[in-house]
């Protein structure tokens, strides 16, 4: 079974990271490859432009509707199966992004569907 952690970008990768995901749209601002060393880049993964920017613009209110609009986004996406089958070929997966907040971001969320449809 795969264990999936989350990571932020800044912080500086470790071997027990194992496969590295970057899941923003938006490259991180300020890092290179290199020192994000993220071989997937799943920006189409990431919660759309509207939705990200509907959220930024309110983001002690709308949490709990940002999970909600964010898994119904990732359901209906048909990237989202092959993803899944990309994150449970590894035993460790980091999904790496670039927000401050450690516990209200896109790979907590993204973290916590693919748990649940792992087990």
């Amino acid at each position: 079974m795969t264990v999936i952690k989350t990571k932020r970008a800044y912080d500086t990768p470790e071997k027990s990271d194992g496969y590295r995901i970057l899941v923003d749209r938006l490259w991180p601002r300020g890092l290179t490859h290199e020192r994000l060393d993220c071989p997937l880049w799943a920006k189409d993964i990431a919660p759309s432009t509207g939705l990200r920017e509907w959220y930024h613009a309110d983001t002690a209110d709308r949490w709990a509707e940002f999970q909600s609009r964010y898994k119904a986004e990732l359901e209906a996406s048909p990237e989202f199966a092959a993803f899944l089958r990309t994150v449970e070929e590894h035993p460790t997966v980091t999904f790496v992004y670039a927000g401050r907040d450690e516990v209200h971001n896109e790979a907590v969320i993204l973290k916590n569907l693919c748990d649940s449809k792992m087990t």
